[in-house]
C-alpha cells in the first residue's frame, strides 16, 4: 500500500531550536515519519523576509538541520532538505502568485499582524508573499497532509484553495492537502511570561529553553520558571499559566498524562515539581544535543547528506514543475 505524502519545515531563524519547536513539530514528524511518505524541509527562503547576515543565515541553515536529525529525523527513512537547494519551490510560487488574489493574501493574518506591528515601509513584499510560497513548498510534493499549529491552518487553507483553482481551470495537477492541527497540548509558553508563546524572537531568552543550551543553563532556566504564590501543583491555564506551561512540558517530555504528575508531586511544593521537570528535560536534550553538535563538526559530511536528499526531493518536484509549466502554456526548451 502506497503511503500518504506528508511536508513541514521551519525557518533557520536562530542558531538553536526551542522546545516549542521540539515538542510541537520535531516529536511528531518524528513519529509521523513511519506512517507518511515524509518531506522535512528547512525553509531558508522564507528566512530572507527578515533581515539576516549571509553568513549567519548560512550557519543556522546548517545548524536547523542537524537539529532535525539529532531530534530522530532520519534522512534515510524521510527526505530531510534545504529548501533553496529545490529551485522548482521559487519557480512554482512565481506561478501560483498570478492565480492569487491581492485581496485574499491582504487578508493572511500573519501578514496583517506584522505589517500593522512594523509599518509599511518596513513590511517587504516577500513578507505579503509568504504564504504562496508556502503553498509552493506543500503543492510540489503532492502532500496529502500537512502538520501545523493553528497560526499556520489559514496558509494551508489558501494553499487548499489555489490547488482546487489550478485543478478546476487546467485539470486535475495537484493533491489538494489537509492540515493536521497539533494539540493544545503542544503549545510551548516562555518561562518567565508563562502568557505569551515561548517564541525564538523573544525580547529576552531567560523564559526560552533551547535544545543546544549547555545543561546547566536548562537546568537554572527551569529552576527560576514563573509559578504562583499558591504553592500546589496542578493544571489550570488561566489562573496558574506558569504551573500549567510547566505541567505541559513535563507531560511532553515524560509521556506520563497530567493528573498522574499533579498526584506525585500533591503537597510537595514547587521546588521539587521544578526539580523533577529538570531532570526529565535535561535528560531528554543531552542526547540531541551531543548528536547535534557531532554533526556540526563534520559539515562537508552533514552538506553531503542535505544534498543527497535535496536529489531526491527534486525529482519528485521537477515532476510537478514541469506538469505545471505544460499546463498554464509555457513553450518547453528543445
Amino acid at each position: 500500500m502506497t503511503k500518504q505524502r506528508l511536508y513541514s519545515g521551519m525557518q533557520p531563524s536562530a542558531d538553536s531550536l526551542q522546545i516549542g519547536n521540539y515538542i510541537g513539530a520535531l516529536l511528531q514528524w518524528r513519529g509521523m515519519q513511519d506512517e507518511y511518505d515524509a518531506f522535512f524541509s528547512v525553509v531558508d527562503l522564507h528566512a530572507l523576509t527578515q533581515p539576516n547576515d549571509p553568513a549567519e543565515l548560512r550557519e543556522k541553515t546548517r545548524r536547523t538541520a542537524a537539529q532535525y536529525i539529532a531530534a530522530g529525523i532520519e534522512p534515510s527513512k524521510s527526505t530531510l532538505y534545504v529548501q533553496s537547494h529545490v529551485r522548482a519551490h521559487a519557480e512554482l510560487a512565481w506561478i501560483l502568485s498570478t492565480m492569487t488574489g491581492f485581496g485574499e493574501a491582504s487578508r493572511m493574518t500573519q501578514f496583517k499582524d506584522k505589517s500593522s506591528r512594523y509599518g509599511a515601509e518596513q513590511t517587504n513584499v516577500g513578507l505579503f508573499t509568504y504564504p504562496i510560497l508556502m503553498a509552493a513548498d506543500i503543492l510540489l510534493y503532492q502532500t496529502d497532509v500537512v502538520p501545523v499549529g493553528d497560526d499556520q491552518k489559514q496558509h494551508v487553507e489558501l494553499t487548499r484553495d489555489l490547488a482546487e483553482r489550478f485543478n478546476k481551470k487546467y485539470g486535475e495537477t495537484f493533491t489538494v492537502p489537509k492540515p493536521v492541527i497539533q494539540a493544545e497540548t503542544a503549545r510551548i509558553y516562555d518561562l518567565q511570561e508563562p502568557t505569551s508563546k515561548m517564541s525564538k524572537s523573544a525580547e529576552s531568552h531567560a523564559g526560552v529553553l533551547w535544545l543546544l543550551d549547555d545543561p546547566a543553563v536548562t537546568a537554572k532556566k527551569i529552576m527560576r520558571a514563573v509559578t504562583d504564590n499558591d504553592g500546589s501543583v496542578r493544571y489550570d491555564r488561566a489562573e496558574k499559566p506558569g504551573v500549567s506551561n510547566l505541567l505541559t512540558i513535563y507531560s511532553a517530555l515524560s509521556g506520563r498524562p497530567i493528573p498522574e504528575i499533579e498526584e506525585e508531586y500533591a503537597g510537595r511544593g514547587y521546588g521539587d515539581f521544578k526539580k523533577g521537570l529538570r531532570d526529565v528535560v535535561v535528560a531528554e536534550f543531552e542526547p540531541v544535543r551531543a548528536r547535534a553538535l557531532e554533526l556540526l563538526d563534520d559539515p562537508a559530511e552533514l552538506d553531503r547528506v542535505l544534498a543527497a536528499n535535496a536529489d531526491r526531493a527534486a525529482e519528485v518536484a521537477d515532476t510537478t514543475l514541469s506538469a505545471v509549466y505544460e499546463r498554464v502554456g509555457l513553450l518547453r526548451r528543445g
